[in-house]
């Protein structure tokens, strides 16, 4: 069941703490399969964790998490081959994809690979509503800050451009995150665009930003733009807490 409108909800969130595995599935995630419009039964969400080397035991906290859920979940892995016959149609079959975090760099060079970043696009414009953390929230928009290439971040700008932005995340947690996202849109190496401290997210329909939501007490969404005599400027954004 596609969604009205082509929808990404790109986050630094998505999972909490669990009580019983390792993580459940957060509200920000919630929200977006809920965004799926699903009735009648389980919504069917695609776990990526291309990101962190499809690292087994990301997959299989997505599993503990999707049944905790009530998902009908799947994965698409990449390494050291694809887990499906067929990554189009798996992909086209989804309600929900959720990208995991890791390489934002990694995950883009393996998706241009394998053709999933044509197929992203196609997902989106059908309906499937796209989310993910860190890296899965980067990846949907121009480019970002990444400590992919090392400890010392770095920006990337190959993005797939699903929407026509820039994406800061971990805002509020890495000191690096913020004066560097900053400094890249002021001297224009980046576009203007959204930053999300963790546990925020942005929701866009189409290519237009239409909420700020939150899973965290105090975190909070921004826009960034190049001011007119060149340097960056701040707004931070009204963000709705989601329970």
């Amino acid at each position: 069941m596609p969604a009205d409108e082509p929808t990404i909800l790109a986050t630094s969130g998505g999972a909490v703490s669990g009580s019983r595995t390792k993580w459940e599935v957060g509200p920000l995630t919630s929200y977006a399969v809920e965004l799926a419009g699903v009735t009648g039964r389980a919504p069917r969400v695609c776990f990526l964790a291309t990101a962190s080397g499809d690292n087994p035991q990301l997959i299989r906290d997505f599993y503990d998490m999707s049944q905790l859920a009530g998902f009908h979940g799947s994965h698409l892995q990449l390494f050291t081959m694809p887990n499906v016959e067929d990554v189009r149609e798996h992909l086209l079959g989804q309600d929900v994809i959720w990208v995991w975090g890791g390489s934002v760099a990694g995950l883009l060079a393996m998706w241009q690979l394998h053709g999933v970043d044509a197929v992203m696009r196609e997902a989106w414009e059908a309906g499937v509503v796209l989310t993910g953390v860190s890296a899965g929230s980067i990846c949907w928009h121009l480019g970002g800050t990444t400590d992919s290439f090392g400890p010392d971040l770095r920006p990337v700008t190959n993005g797939l451009g699903l929407v026509p932005y820039s994406n800061g995340v971990h805002y509020d947690s890495e000191e690096q995150r913020r004066p560097l996202f900053q400094k890249l849109i002021a001297d224009e190496v980046l576009p203007a665009g959204y930053a999300t401290d963790d546990g925020a997210g942005v929701l866009y329909r189409g290519t237009t930003m239409v909420e700020a939501l939150t899973e965290r007490d105090g975190a909070a969404a921004y826009w960034v733009e190049r001011g007119p005599d060149g340097t960056a400027v701040e707004t931070r954004l009204d963000t709705r807490r989601l329970r």
